[in-house]
């Protein structure tokens, strides 16, 4: 799938497409549905499979202070779309002009210069200045511009509809396997191995540091976990670990920051891109009176993440 930021970078082979629009923050089981529509219908029209997507997320630029927990940053949903089947995703930088487009303004972007031949949205899709245009209007337009718009059902999983927002929720009530059922995956970050203060390793915790890159973080704390990313190839293996998401309060941190302890491993991690995968949430971040009341904590940490992590491997394996 090609990455391509901007309108004046799309090329010829990239016109005349199947386009779904959104923030697809998470790529959650709705978001799989509305790429499956995409996909399935370029296939059958012979056309390419397009995703439109902004940075920064429209509610991030709209509420400045008060932005919305980000559940995916912007390399991680590239890397999550890798199984999608899209030929491109088409990045907008969401900005003042952006927002000030009204929404025949936003679909004569799609027909002039996406020369879009079908379009694919969610039902609650809202577009142009103030969100005043809906799926209705873009179906209405499009028809009269030559495009039809495709508008998908809300997808349930249970009893929940699946929603970035229903993520978020249950994320920060810290029901883990509620926000796995959403999803339709472990929740999980993923970033590059930076060097830190290294004082983990003087305690008996050498972790590998990840930074988070979000304006807020939609989970935090010390939670169970596993991770993928060390060793190469399909069969490197998964560790299980223990980790810190969160700004380190005992040691005077302010920028977050994702800290993991891996199980089993004394190797070198340092630019290595990993996957945290979040099982279990064990207990909110604390501020210790001591190093040494933090090290017991840790010890603790790490004989219930093991616990956590040998049954949740048990039930998938049942």
């Amino acid at each position: 799938m090609e990455l391509i930021r901007g309108i004046h970078n799309l090329r010829e082979r990239h016109r005349g497409g199947i386009v779904t629009i959104g923030s697809f923050d998470g790529l959650h089981l709705g978001h799989r549905a509305l790429i499956e529509a995409t996909r399935a219908r370029a296939a059958r029209e012979g056309r390419p499979a397009l995703m439109l997507s902004f940075e920064p997320l429209p509610r991030e630029f709209l509420a400045p202070t008060d932005p919305p927990a980000r559940l995916t940053n912007l390399r991680e949903r590239v890397r999550l779309l890798g199984d999608a089947e899209l030929d491109a995703m088409v990045l907008l930088r969401f900005d003042a002009r952006l927002r000030a487009m009204d929404g025949e303004g936003f679909v004569g972007l799609l027909h002039r210069q996406l020369q879009a031949a079908g379009v694919v949205v969610g039902h609650d899709f809202h577009f142009g200045r103030g969100g005043a245009a809906d799926a209705a209007f873009l179906r209405d337009t499009g028809a009269r511009l030559g495009f039809g718009v495709e508008v998908i059902d809300p997808v349930a999983a249970g009893a929940a509809r699946v929603s970035s927002s229903g993520i978020r929720a249950a994320l920060a009530a810290r029901d883990l396997d509620a926000a796995a059922g959403l999803l339709g995956r472990r929740y999980s970050m993923r970033g590059r191995v930076v060097a830190g203060q290294q004082l983990g390793r003087t305690l008996g915790f050498p972790t590998a540091n990840i930074r988070v890159r979000r304006r807020r973080l939609p989970l935090s704390g010390i939670c169970a976990v596993r991770v993928r990313g060390i060793g190469d190839g399909p069969d490197a293996p998964t560790y299980g670990g223990v980790a810190s998401l969160g700004t380190r309060p005992t040691v005077g941190g302010v920028e977050p920051l994702l800290e993991v302890f891996v199980f089993d491993y004394a190797g070198d991690l340092y630019g290595r891109e990993l996957e945290v995968e979040f099982i279990a949430h064990l207990r909110e971040e604390a501020r210790f009176e001591s190093l040494e009341a933090m090290v017991v904590q840790m010890h603790a940490d790490v004989t219930e993440a093991r616990e956590r992590l040998a049954k949740f491997i048990q039930r998938m394996i049942q």
